[in-house]
């Protein structure tokens, strides 16, 4: 089963390394990983995706919150939560599929970010299905390159 993992830490150098040297000492594969600034300047946020079984994740959690640098570890898999991700795709373009390509990424509300004589860059936000869609649709003008985000997720309302 696939959960989704938020865990504050401190911001400084090497925290990443050690919070994924736990995951991986677990068994478990990160399937989505993002790291970024918070409100604080002194606090990042970890949102991992990983597979695994509820109670090999359970101790995962308590061995994270022994670490001094963490100081909060959030299980929100089933918690309502919004989700995102990021992809860049470019894709082959000419002359005749530029329009048809355009109009694709209107119809996700995707942005072309770049533009040259044989392709162009497409950026698109959204959860998982959107991104793999939008993938799938522009998939038959040939995919030069792809790069996804991780998934980034905050639980809604004051939780």
């Amino acid at each position: 089963m696939k959960h989704t993992v938020a865990v504050k830490v401190a911001n400084e150098a090497g925290v990443l390394a050690r919070i994924a040297s736990l995951f991986s000492r677990r068994g478990f594969n990160i399937e989505s990983l993002s790291v970024g600034q918070t409100e604080r300047e002194d606090v990042s946020r970890i949102t991992l995706v990983v597979c695994g079984n509820k109670k090999d994740l359970e101790q995962l959690e308590k061995q994270l919150n022994k670490q001094v640098i963490v100081y909060k570890v959030s299980n929100i898999t089933n918690d309502p939560a919004v989700n995102r991700s990021m992809a860049l795709i470019k894709v082959k373009a000419n002359y005749s599929t530029r329009s048809e390509i355009i109009q694709i990424v209107d119809v996700f509300r995707g942005e072309i970010v770049d533009v040259a004589n044989d392709s162009v860059m497409v950026e698109v936000t959204g959860d998982e299905g959107k991104i793999n869609a939008m993938e799938e649709l522009l998939d038959p003008y040939g995919i030069i390159e792809l790069v996804r985000t991780g998934k980034i997720a905050m639980t809604r309302g004051k939780k």
